[in-house]
């Protein structure tokens, strides 16, 4: 049996006025998935924990099959696992988002979480910037992909909550502040970024393009390195992860999968989507299990974009889901496919949310060539489907694996 877990990050959503009170998933032509879900396990699973902040490294290490509640430790920590980041005994790892400021009427705004999604080469050069800053004083920065880049700290105070910058678009930056000792040092790094960013020649390049600078960094999610017990050791199940986010290859690594590189994926909607199908049918050729992440639905919600999160919808269907089903039909071997949302991410609201998330878990055994589409992967029909596993954890051991 061939196991395939495809997530549409942030698909699920609220109805919206303007589409006859639709939601995206409903409103998106996915004949795909409505294909699919004639004859498929439709539900609903709460990824996110009751009291837990609604993350995606809260929600995938969930639908991974590990209790958060337990085993989380942070956000940082795992994408320094997903960069290959080695922490050393009393280091700590801050996620290091490169972001916009505005001037509001009593001080600095958060514009933007993303610098207008700054490319890879942009963000490392001001990640050079500010190692040389800070040589020797126990910090490091590391590149990733785009924004989203990585800070290692030793001996940091982690008693401190931050909150990440997309959880206070157009708020005040002084307002977010974390409030303990710890927090004059992180404001001192931040407050030190925002006089290396102002005149450094990304910035001045992007300013005479009329694109979004990247005014300063925010330091958040920090943790230590968790410990997990395997898929291999706990399922018995060898496979890869495939995304174009640190995160989620992070989770995959330390969940024993092995992390798949695709050239081209990125965490937007201009992804490499055939890359990461043809990798993971490449792989599932002699492995067991594919986890392939596609992060363009929530980048759009983030940034309040509902025609850009429909059309993200539409390509996860048409250019992930499609092909998907097709290549695994080709290798002439049962398979099953879970398809889902990690979580919610309204666009209204332009952040994530914690509510129960679709989902559909197709058996090649039950797919009818000839059958008409389905009620499709919707927040409506999943309800409708009367399935909620309040323990997210427990979807891929008992639904998807079928462990009992």
């Amino acid at each position: 049996m061939k196991y395939v877990v495809l997530i549409g990050d942030g698909m699920a959503d609220d109805p919206q006025d303007h589409h006859r009170g639709q939601t995206p998933l409903e409103v998106a032509k996915t004949p795909n998935m409505d294909r699919l879900s004639r004859g498929a396990v439709l539900g609903r699973v709460r990824t996110v924990p009751a009291g837990m902040h609604a993350g995606s490294d809260v929600a995938n290490l969930s639908i991974l099959g590990y209790d958060p509640r337990t085993h989380y430790t942070g956000r940082a920590p795992i994408e320094a696992a997903g960069l290959g980041v080695e922490l050393q005994p009393g280091e700590t790892a801050l996620r290091c988002n490169l972001v916009s400021l505005g001037q509001g009427p009593d001080g600095p705004v958060m514009e933007d979480y993303s610098a207008g999604h700054i490319s890879n080469e942009e963000a490392a050069a001001l990640m050079e910037a500010l190692n040389h800053e800070f040589n020797g004083r126990g910090i490091r920065f590391y590149p990733s992909v785009s924004y989203r880049n990585l800070c290692v700290i030793a001996g940091f105070d982690d008693r401190m909550q931050v909150t990440p910058p997309h959880d206070f678009l157009s708020g005040k930056v002084g307002e977010h502040w974390p409030a303990c000792p710890g927090a004059i040092q992180v404001r001192a790094m931040v407050e030190a970024s925002q006089k290396i960013f102002a005149d450094h020649p990304v910035n001045l390049k992007r300013k005479k393009l009329g694109l979004k600078t990247a005014d300063s960094i925010w330091l958040w999610g920090h943790g230590v390195m968790p410990r997990l017990r395997t898929i291999p050791e706990r399922d018995g199940l060898h496979g890869v992860v495939i995304s174009g986010v640190d995160l989620v290859r992070g989770l995959g690594k330390l969940a024993g999968l092995e992390i798949i590189r695709v050239p081209g994926a990125t965490g937007d909607i201009n992804t490499n989507y055939s890359g990461k199908v043809a990798a993971a049918l490449q792989a599932l050729a002699g492995q067991d299990l594919a986890y392939v992440h596609i992060e363009a639905p929530d980048e759009a919600a983030h940034q309040g974009n509902l025609p850009e999160k429909i059309e993200a919808i539409e390509l996860f269907d048409r250019r992930v889901v499609g092909p998907m089903v097709e290549g695994l039909q080709k290798l002439a071997q049962p398979f099953r496919i879970l398809v889902m949302p990690d979580h919610m991410t309204p666009v209204k609201e332009r952040t994530h949310r914690d509510d129960p998330v679709p989902f559909m878990i197709v058996d090649s055994a039950k797919l009818d060539p000839k059958a008409g589409p389905g009620p499709g992967l919707t927040e409506r029909a999943a309800a409708a489907a009367g399935l909620l596993i309040e323990r997210g954890y427990e979807l891929l051991d008992r639904h998807f694996f079928q462990k009992g």
